[in-house]
């Protein structure tokens, strides 16, 4: 992958979308390169081929201005913290050279989001080590490493108002077609599809730092500031 400022992981394509893409957008309007790395197409889910989920994927990346998106082509429904995983989520580290790094959480209804976040938190480490892998890229370890939420209740520690961009952050989820009002829903979490849920979660977040719509994140341990301007806008 190329170098950019920041890389986002998803275990499948959508899930970055979901949770993160306000504040893409953001990011993305400040100037910065954002890319996002999915760990697999998305194969197994139970609607949309394997073809129709990546001409999705690109829809939204085409909306969200990404520098680059690309598929690690790990196995869906099969993800693992093994040496395959490891490689290949450590190679996308050291390639992108990425200031901040954005996993999921490593807590969460899918088994592949919580295989993902731990693969997140072990390659954040060694792909900082001289001698780890050295075929894998020179050592690299972003500043930041931040989770972002998925469908179990964590206590956030960053929220971040997308109120503005609600509507934009919208008409990306909705490239995923596939995934939307599907007939028959019972393979849905709580009975709601991709967007349903962002919104629902949105507005949650939103509601508790009093703004219509926030994503939340959550950092081990104190983020470094310089001053205490930026909590005051």
């Amino acid at each position: 992958m190329k170098p950019c400022d920041l890389l986002f992981l998803g275990a499948h394509p959508d899930d970055v979308e979901i949770s993160c893409a306000g504040t893409i957008l953001r990011c993305v309007a400040q100037g910065l390169k954002v890319s996002i790395a999915d760990a697999t197409a998305g194969e197994k889910g139970t609607r949309g081929t394997r073809e129709q989920r990546a001409a999705e994927a690109a829809a939204a990346a085409a909306k969200l201005g990404l520098h680059e998106r690309s598929c690690l082509g790990l196995p869906d429904t099969q993800l693992a913290v093994d040496e395959r995983s490891l490689a290949a989520v450590v190679g996308a580290i050291r390639s992108t050279r990425c200031r901040m790094l954005v996993s999921p959480i490593a807590r969460d209804a899918h088994p592949d989001h919580v295989a993902l976040g731990q693969l997140a938190e072990k390659a954040f480490f060694l792909a900082g080590l001289r001698h780890h892998a050295p075929e894998l890229g020179a050592p690299h370890r972003p500043r930041v490493h931040l989770r972002y939420l998925g469908n179990q209740p964590v206590e956030p520690t960053i929220a971040l108002d997308i109120s503005d961009l609600a509507a934009e952050k919208a008409e990306v989820v909705r490239c995923y077609a596939s995934q939307l009002s599907p007939p028959e829903k019972g393979h849905l979490l709580q009975g709601l599809d991709v967007l349903d849920r962002a919104i629902v979660r949105d507005r949650f977040h939103g509601s508790r730092i009093g703004v219509a719509a926030a994503e939340a994140f959550f950092h081990d341990g104190p983020l470094p500031l310089l001053d205490l301007s930026p909590l005051m806008r």
